[in-house]
């Protein structure tokens, strides 16, 4: 089942990205920002409610201490790993950059062993490896010679706010030992609803010109609100279930949809190494769900 909402987190995030692409032509990198959580708070609550309507047996769940650490400090980390993707958008080496913040399968199992107690088998270990290493091949990043600081050190941190994003939310559904549906359910809620509020106080206080210019699209907003909700939503429910490096990096299978957007909708072609990495991307996916 884990595949299987890993799937459509990956599809759903391929699309979110083009649509934040879109709005960060426009819109400041926090509007942008703002954009994936503030209209995603109302289907958050929605499937909540669906969820207790279906099955009036249920409780709500005991919320200790530890679950609303975890769910802040997630909520902090994906503001500032969206925020540094977004950056990355205006930069000419965008691809590179977004490679580099693909490393977040790489630090989210680095991390898990360190700090979350997650053993993972050598099998596992090289699937994450490998599927760094087609990540870079598919982007680009031949052209490390090119580059200055500022990209790599902007993708990795994105990268290293993502992983962490990952590894806290599952922490803080463990917290609530329920089944997963409910557990992921009341993560995605607290989390989204908790980044909406910060960023809109925020933008309200410093930045009222970016908070109007995100309400002057719409459109754009809702459609990245929506599908980073569906994203959020496939990937909360897989890391209730697994750990969040074999998640992430089965996740990585997003390549074929953000190379097929590139191609289809921004009419990009694709270089040979690309096809290279789709077929490492597979294999590692492959190598990881048998570790």
């Amino acid at each position: 089942m884990w595949i299987c909402f890993t799937l459509l987190a990956a599809i759903a995030q391929a699309v979110r990205n083009a649509f934040q692409k879109q709005l960060s032509l426009n819109v400041p990198v926090l509007g942008v920002t703002l954009a994936r959580f503030f209209y995603a708070v109302p289907l958050a609550s929605g499937y909540l409610y669906f969820l207790y309507q279906y099955d009036e047996t249920l409780n709500i769940p005991d919320f200790p201490p530890l679950f609303f650490v975890y769910a802040i400090a997630a909520g902090l980390a994906q503001i500032m790993a969206t925020s540094l993707m977004v950056k990355l958008f205006h930069l000419k080496n965008y691809a590179i950059g977004v490679g580099l913040a693909k490393s977040e399968a790489v630090w989210a199992a680095l991390l898990g062993v360190i700090f979350f107690g997650v053993t993972i088998s050598g099998i596992g270990w090289f699937g994450v490896i490998l599927g760094g290493v087609a990540i870079f091949l598919m982007t680009g990043s031949s052209n490390l010679r090119q580059l200055s600081w500022k990209t790599p050190l902007l993708g990795i941190g994105s990268g290293l706010c993502f992983a962490l994003t990952s590894l806290w939310v599952r922490e803080a559904s463990l917290q609530l030992h329920s089944h997963y549906l409910f557990s992921a359910a009341w993560v995605l809620f607290a989390v989204i609803t908790f980044e909406a509020v910060v960023l809109v106080i925020y933008l309200a206080l410093f930045q009222r010109d970016t908070l109007a210019k995100f309400f002057r699209l719409p459109k754009l907003g809702i459609l990245t609100s929506l599908f980073s909700f569906l994203g959020s939503f496939g990937w909360f429910n897989a890391m209730s279930l697994n750990h969040v490096a074999f998640v992430k990096t089965l996740g990585q299978v997003e390549i074929f949809f953000i190379l097929g957007i590139s191609y289809f909708i921004f009419k990009e072609r694709l270089k040979i190494q690309d096809f290279v990495g789709l077929v490492l991307v597979v294999f590692a996916a492959v190598l990881v769900v048998l570790g």
